[in-house]
């Protein structure tokens, strides 16, 4: 266990934002959380589970601890014909997983690959790309109560998957720390190529390409549309695509016939949000320090220097002139941290 004082987070979220952490604590084991929830200081003290913090802005300095979790191990629970569980520690890089998959011809979280964040985020912002999310080879999440030291196991369908939300982002799980994650992957070699770049590259192939191939066809896309963090700062996609009902649909559909979309089971649509703001004129749009990415709509970045609240202004910005064209609410994917 390391623990420091007035750290700097800039390395420990993609956006930069030069922000402090009171106490900034790594922890090795299940046995290091236990022993800091026994601590009495501990238990005072608000408290900050982060991974590399690829979804979150920090508006002001963190008073209180940010927990930051190293278990980076993988063991193999269980193997049939079919299918191999791993059981992943929470603080193990997500794509170092995803590569580890693919080399050992694991099937079924390949178009993922260079998602930035760690394995234990995964869980709780069931994170997806690609027509592929987090949830489809979760099976169960380890947890232990920040407050009383349960140790919990939900399996996946007590976590309430659905887009870009599980149970552990609803207030009266917020105390859940994720240390390990149960994934079930495949043997036997299956794809999905239901994304449209995917379908072009792969739909018409006589033979199955690689998973190899289909990791690096996932990277060369990811590259080409999304600015590497380490060079401009930024959080991914900013915000969530909103979904509408079928008669806002029609309507929308009417005045935009050009306007993508995606059915879900239930009747509704989901429209990409990067579009609607690609349509408003926004894309590459600049203030001082943020901006618009200019080649994906959907990504804020921080031009130099910004401050959280630099982004959360730029992102109030976007919202209001979505609302303003479409009569659409679009919300931030990124969690604001004050």
């Amino acid at each position: 266990m390391d623990i420091q004082q007035n750290k700097l987070l800039t390395e420990y979220n993609t956006f930069h934002i030069a922000t402090t952490a009171q106490w900034f604590i790594s922890y090795h084991s299940l046995e290091d959380l236990q022993t800091l929830i026994r601590d009495e200081y501990f238990q005072e003290c608000r408290t900050l589970s982060i991974g590399e913090g690829s979804n979150l802005l920090f508006l002001a300095n963190f008073h209180g601890i940010i927990l930051h979790s190293e278990i980076n191990n993988i063991e193999e629970i269980s193997r049939t014909s079919e299918s191999v569980v791993l059981r992943v520690g929470a603080g193990m890089k997500w794509d170092d997983f995803v590569a580890y998959a693919v080399e050992h011809e694991y099937y079924g979280i390949e178009n993922l690959s260079l998602i930035p964040g760690q394995v234990g985020s995964s869980a709780i912002q069931n994170i997806g790309a690609y027509g592929s999310e987090a949830c489809q080879a979760i099976r169960r999440v380890h947890t232990i109560h920040r407050r009383t030291g349960e140790l919990r196991v939900f399996e996946c369908q007590e976590c309430n998957y659905s887009y870009r939300h599980s149970i552990f982002k609803e207030p009266e799980y917020a105390d859940y720390i994720v240390w390990a994650v149960d994934f079930e992957l495949s043997l036997i070699p299956t794809f999905n190529f239901t994304y449209r770049d995917l379908t072009e590259r792969f739909g018409s192939c006589a033979e199955k390409p690689s998973l190899a191939e289909v990791r690096r066809t996932v990277i060369d896309i990811r590259n080409a549309k999304l600015p590497d963090p380490n060079v401009m700062g930024n959080a991914g996609s900013f915000f969530m695509n909103p979904i509408v009902n079928c008669e806002m649909f029609e309507a929308l559909q009417k005045q935009y016939p050009d306007m993508p979309h995606y059915s879900l089971s239930d009747g509704r649509e989901k429209i990409p949000a990067g579009w609607l703001i690609d349509r408003c004129g926004l894309k590459g749009y600049r203030t001082e320090h943020a901006g618009v990415y200019e080649k994906q709509a959907l990504v804020l970045v921080n031009l130099g220097g910004a401050t959280g609240t630099d982004i959360a202004q730029l992102a109030e910005y976007v919202q209001e002139q979505v609302r303003i064209q479409f009569g659409i609410d679009i919300y931030p994917e990124v969690r604001y941290i004050s």
